[in-house]
């Protein structure tokens, strides 16, 4: 009997920290679904897995209770494309991880090694309800970057939640100049690549023969190894395209290539092709604020670009790419928001608010095939929910408390740290600096 019930205390102190449950009640309920807040709803997590959340949810007993009157509480945010953890800060080179310039690999390149969780730029998201993130290797001298993960910005050194989940190649301006300065040469590289990869996905062991492989090879083995995912469909193609004719040409390439799972990033003019994207099926983590013609491939940019693409039955959410993708990945609630207003607005297309959140949770998820794991309160989904101060979507409002599989996080950062250590000093304690 005592040693049953040393194992069972053993056992017991063993589980981890989000194998409580509890329920948080009162609070503004948006499940990240797409469907409007719920007011005085419940949400109800056990063992880091949401039970239930909306109205009327029976607690269990004993679960701890976390009262939210007067607050908010949805998914927490899932950045849809970014290289969050990948730099901290832009002082110098030698501290970021998010280009490969001149190394040898391109497509082989896996993004986890690079990841660190300990960046500052990891905490002030976590802070601001960011919880998820796609995360993706920057181009270096060939059109493909490499193999990016979803990772969570959780407080400890275990961040990646699915590696090696999608490749990223650039096929628009980036990738015209990295294939010698032609769109056409950035694709027929890229048909190139997907030969090599199948040619090399015909052998059931490792190519150690010379001659097994074709005289005219680009790619290097790995790179061509890395590819055969991509090819089976077993591995999502992430792409870089801003301009419609590029988009067209990737829905071109989806035909031609049957077994590629193709999701669209920036795509700013996509809304002039959206019932061709809508009829292909291939989702699309849009650049949500790009109104104004920056380059040549983006002269029909406009804000209402997410919206019309949402209206033409386009499945959309937010990602920011070249758009301080390494560390302001929560702005994307501030341009959730703005695609609301844009309701108010003459003549522009917005989106509904639940839509809009659902843009920045449980969409992107989807688009990489992890929409049953994260993103939104559906039952069953990983307990990464965040307390807001107020409306999630206006940017006064605040994350008040934070969980990651059901475990609450910290939530001070450097900032928070120096402006606690310097609010209350005395004048004469302060750095020279500060006594002026």
């Amino acid at each position: 009997m005592r040693r049953r019930l040393l194992a069972a205390l053993l056992i017991a102190a063993a589980a981890p920290a989000g194998a409580q449950t509890f329920a948080i009640v009162n609070g503004m309920v948006a499940r990240g679904d797409g469907s409007e807040p719920i007011r005085d709803g419940t949400v109800v997590v056990r063992n880091g897995r949401i039970v239930a959340a909306g109205a009327g949810v029976s607690v269990p007993a004993g679960a701890q209770i976390v009262d939210a009157n007067g607050k908010w509480v949805t998914p927490g945010i899932v950045a849809g494309f970014s290289r969050l953890g990948l730099a901290d800060v832009d002082l110098a080179a030698d501290g970021a991880d998010d280009t490969n310039n001149n190394g040898p690999f391109s497509a082989a390149i896996d993004v986890v090694p690079a990841i660190n969780p300990l960046h500052q730029t990891v905490a002030v998201n976590r802070a601001d309800g960011v919880t998820r993130a796609l995360v993706a290797p920057g181009v270096g001298k060939s059109i493909f970057a490499g193999q990016g993960a979803v990772i969570d910005t959780g407080a400890d050194m275990d961040p990646i939640t699915r590696p090696r989940l999608f490749q990223f190649v650039e096929l628009g301006e980036t990738g015209k100049d990295k294939a010698g300065g032609s769109r056409a040469s950035a694709h027929v590289l890229f048909r190139n690549a997907l030969r090599e990869a199948a040619e090399l996905s015909r052998y059931a062991r490792p190519i150690t023969v010379k001659g097994e492989r074709s005289d005219d090879v680009l790619l290097t083995r790995f790179d061509a190894a890395a590819l055969v995912p991509v090819l089976k469909g077993q591995q999502y193609l992430l792409v870089h395209v801003e301009r419609a004719s590029d988009i067209l040409a990737v829905i071109e390439l989806k035909r031609e290539f049957a077994g590629l799972k193709p999701v669209l990033v920036g795509a700013s003019e996509g809304w002039t092709v959206a019932d061709k994207i809508a009829r292909s099926g291939i989702p699309v983590i849009a650049s949500a604020v790009n109104d104004l013609p920056a380059s040549f491939e983006q002269l029909a940019a406009t804000q209402s670009n997410i919206g019309r693409m949402r209206s033409a039955g386009v499945n959309v959410s937010i990602g920011m790419i070249d758009d301080n993708d390494t560390r302001n990945l929560f702005m994307e609630r501030q341009y959730a928001g703005n695609l609301v207003a844009l309701q108010k607005i003459p003549g522009a297309a917005g989106v509904s608010w639940g839509e809009a959140l659902a843009m920045i949770t449980s969409r992107p998820a989807q688009a990489v095939g992890m929409g049953a794991e994260i993103g939104s309160l559906a039952a069953g989904r990983r307990a990464d929910v965040v307390i807001w101060s107020g409306d999630p979507l206006e940017g006064a409002s605040a994350a008040e408390q934070v969980y990651i599989d059901g475990v609450r996080q910290p939530l001070d950062t450097h900032q928070t740290k120096l402006r606690d250590r310097y609010r209350y000093l005395p004048r004469r304690d302060l750095p020279e600096a500060y006594r002026r």
